[in-house]
């Protein structure tokens, strides 16, 4: 028998504030692709599931709590929420800026096309490590990590804790500073490729500046591109998604 109703709901749906703002800016479970219906019942039964365990941890801070102490624990939470779900976007998001240094040095210039995970336009080159990047962190079970992160931060963050911006933003550009490293070790072999074959065609239309190199170059150039991804987009891949518990877990 639930002896007090209102408190029972409030702690549900602070647990449901955290928990929705992590899968609000989760990678793959944010994506414009997956209908807001589905991530809000995710997220409801997420939250039912979850709040047994952090009953303890909830209950006391919304019990006899006036409405205003309730408004801000909302915000809170959702803040807090939304902090450790933004951490591993921004990881995935580097995986964008990996497909986009690829395509430019390879010369796979193709318009862009419908992306798959966002509302934007991507070159199909980026779509594919995009979503290959996506899916081994999905086999690897990394929502299940950050899930467990959001429930060991009811430890570390209580509720009714004062996210302090500094430390958040700071979280923030560590974050970017580790992707930003890992994404550029990724993507430096197409880098060397592409800067190798254009000063050898720069050297060959010194010697030969009748003949139109530069287009005449550049399917050798995808080609070869291409070639080199095909051979290396596993090990690109595996090293993405080996990075993702080392950043994650470092802040």
């Amino acid at each position: 028998m639930i002896t007090d109703p209102q408190g029972t709901i409030l702690a549900l749906f602070l647990a449901f504030c955290r928990i929705g703002g992590c899968f609000m800016t989760m990678p793959g479970f944010s994506s414009a692709r997956l209908n807001m219906t589905i991530r809000l019942l995710l997220s409801a039964a997420v939250s039912m599931a979850l709040t047994p365990i952090l009953w303890d941890s909830v209950y006391p801070k919304v019990a006899g709590a006036t409405p205003g102490a309730n408004v801000a624990l909302i915000f809170s939470e959702t803040i807090i929420g939304a902090v450790y779900g933004m951490i591993a976007r921004l990881y995935v998001l580097g995986l964008q800026f990996t497909g986009a240094i690829v395509g430019n040095a390879i010369g796979f210039n193709a318009p862009g096309g419908a992306d798959v995970l966002e509302d934007s336009q991507e070159s199909q080159l980026t779509n594919m490590i995009v979503f290959g990047g996506l899916l081994m962190l999905f086999i690897f079970d990394f929502h299940h990590v950050v899930l467990k992160a959001v429930i060991d931060s009811y430890s570390s963050t209580p509720v009714g804790f004062v996210l302090d911006s500094q430390k958040t933003l700071i979280t923030m550009t560590d974050t970017l500073r580790a992707t930003t490293n890992v994404m550029l070790r990724l993507a430096s072999p197409f880098l060397i490729y592409g800067l190798m074959f254009n000063v050898a065609v720069g050297l060959i239309n010194k010697l030969a500046p009748q003949v139109p190199v530069y287009f005449i170059s550049t399917p050798y150039l995808l080609m070869g591109g291409l070639f080199m991804l095909y051979l290396s987009i596993a090990a690109l891949i595996r090293q993405f998604a080996g990075g993702f518990g080392p950043i994650f877990f470092g802040y």
